[in-house]
């Protein structure tokens, strides 16, 4: 089954120095443009890791172990600061897909746009994890998915370019599958939502309770902002905050994703306008008070 497209949407994949999103740093990265028209086109790249410095960042053994990507492949490539608009500009307004990519690769890839001052929003775009899909319906890797819907063994696994396409061709066939299929969730509600529409695919592979792109920081029913992790799990920032205005300190030197300190920053933001209103109204009290 083709996609149904209203807009283009591009399928990506990264192999990386680490899996750390706040300090490890792509080493390959290929996308796979799909238009509303079914063309195709591709782009891949082997990117030199540097620090903040320009200084070039050693590939861990176990890790090119994985993704077979040296030292020496990538000692001559460009920086992603040399490549990022080029990147930007073939992504555009495209939507987004890929395998375990709300987790790890969608945050990854911001955080490095981020790192070379490109504020790569994705707040307009739909977000589809084909990892999400296949674990929700089948409850497994992208080998065993590609032979499950695709019936072939995925050579070259590993490399951006060939999970990329492998990606791609199990999306589709998720939908040849999964059409009229149903899906039942945790409270035995009974849904269909495995259709051949990208913001359908992207509200069911999503992480709609995550505030940002790696899941730090949640919401509660209120949609209000709280900590998924550590000794103020489940409360919120506001409240943290509030009574240890010190945290919010911790948090911006520590070693977290810039996309998370985006999330803390415009919450504290929030609050010091908050604040300022509030001051503002009891000072107009005071005013009125003793011109009355």
């Amino acid at each position: 089954m083709q996609l149904n497209l209203t807009k283009p949407i591009v399928f990506f994949d990264l192999e990386t120095t680490g899996v750390q999103v706040g300090s490890d740093h792509i080493v390959q990265i290929c996308l796979l443009k799909i238009n509303p028209d079914s063309s195709e086109d591709e782009r891949t790249y082997l990117v030199r890791p540097v620090d903040s410095k320009g200084k070039t960042i050693h590939i861990p053994e176990e890790t090119t172990a994985i993704h077979h990507i040296t030292d020496a492949m990538v000692a001559s490539q460009r920086p992603f600061s040399e490549i990022a608009q080029e990147i930007a500009d073939f992504i555009g307004d495209s939507d987004l897909a890929g395998y375990n990519s709300n987790k790890f690769d969608v945050p990854l890839l911001v955080e490095e746009f981020l790192r070379a001052g490109i504020d790569f929003s994705i707040e307009n775009r739909d977000l589809v994890d084909v990892q999400n899909i296949f674990h929700r319906m089948e409850q497994r890797t992208l080998v065993a998915a590609y032979k499950f819907y695709c019936g072939r063994t995925l050579d070259g696994a590993h490399s951006a370019d060939a999970d990329t396409y492998a990606t791609y061709e199990v999306l589709k066939a998720q939908l040849d599958r999964y059409q009229n299929v149903p899906f039942v969730d945790h409270d035995g509600h009974e849904s269909f939502p495995i259709v051949n529409d990208i913001k359908a695919l992207s509200a069911f592979s999503g992480n709609p309770q995550w505030a940002d792109l790696v899941g730090h920081i949640g919401y509660d029913n209120a949609h209000r902002e709280v900590f998924n992790f550590g000794k103020y799990k489940g409360r919120t920032l506001e409240q943290v905050f509030t009574q240890e205005p010190s945290y919010y300190d911790w948090m911006m030197k520590a070693d977290f994703p810039l996309s998370t300190k985006r999330v803390v920053m415009a919450v504290q933001r929030r609050m010091v306008e908050a604040k300022r209103k509030l001051d503002q109204q009891k000072l107009q009290e005071l005013k009125l008070h003793f011109e009355g």
